[in-house]
């Protein structure tokens, strides 16, 4: 089944609104017309409003790095899906492994978010991934299959959704799995995704950890990778821009 490459940017916390909107501004005029992949870019929450004026009427998707399980309340700090949603985006980054390790989110909480994205109609990018010890342990398969299982909210669909591998100890380290084992591990995520989503062949999954224009080519080809969350490569938009010219 052929499935459409995405390329996200996770902008993290990093620019000021005058860097965010030249970094837009500049993907929206190098984006070239029949490229094989989708652009998406998640600004901090600050940034949404500006960046979203500007990529509007370009095909460069909005997206957020983080919502809250709830649409309204006594929640300091949050930000709901459809506050979001209001405010343009498309897609919405859930479970990334900061967030897991920063703000203690587990499975559950991540799973209550990803249902909230779907629910205000935004895509929920799901974020997996095992750590340097659990890989060595023998048990990252287990450990990225259990989140994926703790982490899909109930009732969603192959194409509703997207889930991000990302090998904690690659995340800004320069450091990749080889791409054996990105394979073996998508593999095994389209097959887990599968048990639960009733087949999985629609949807997208993406490689995430030390993505870059060197890199990208060989990573992109694999068979079960659908795309790619890129971290520090998605703050220049030459590098951001060749690793989507990649998607063969």
């Amino acid at each position: 089944m052929t499935r459409r490459a995405l390329i996200a940017g996770n902008w993290k916390m990093n620019m000021l609104r005058a860097e965010g909107e030249a970094l837009a501004a500049a993907l929206a005029s190098g984006l070239k017309p029949g490229m094989a992949a989708d652009l998406l870019v998640c600004p901090p929450a600050t940034l949404l409003a500006p960046v979203s004026a500007v990529l509007a009427g370009s095909a460069v998707a909005l997206g957020a790095q983080d919502c809250h399980m709830r649409d309204s309340g006594a929640h300091t700090g949050d930000i709901a899906a459809v506050m979001l949603k209001d405010l343009g985006a498309a897609y919405v980054i859930v479970g990334h492994s900061e967030r897991r390790a920063d703000h203690g989110e587990d499975d559950a909480t991540v799973k209550a978010k990803a249902g909230a994205a779907l629910a205000a109609g935004l895509t929920p990018i799901i974020c997996v991934g095992e750590t340097e010890a659990q890989r060595d342990s023998g048990e990252a398969e287990k450990i990225v299959g259990g989140q994926i299982l703790g982490s899909v909210p109930d009732g969603a669909s192959q194409s509703g959704i997207v889930i991000a591998y990302e090998p904690v100890w690659a995340i800004g380290t320069g450091r990749t799995p080889t791409v054996d084992d990105i394979a073996a591990m998508h593999a095994h995520m389209r097959h887990v995704a599968g048990r639960m989503l009733d087949g999985a062949g629609a949807l997208r999954l993406l490689y995430g950890g030390s993505v870059k224009p060197g890199n990208a080519a060989e990573i992109l080809a694999l068979e079960d990778v659908d795309g790619a969350l890129v971290g520090g490569a998605s703050l220049k938009a030459e590098d951001f821009l060749a690793i989507a010219a990649a998607v063969a």
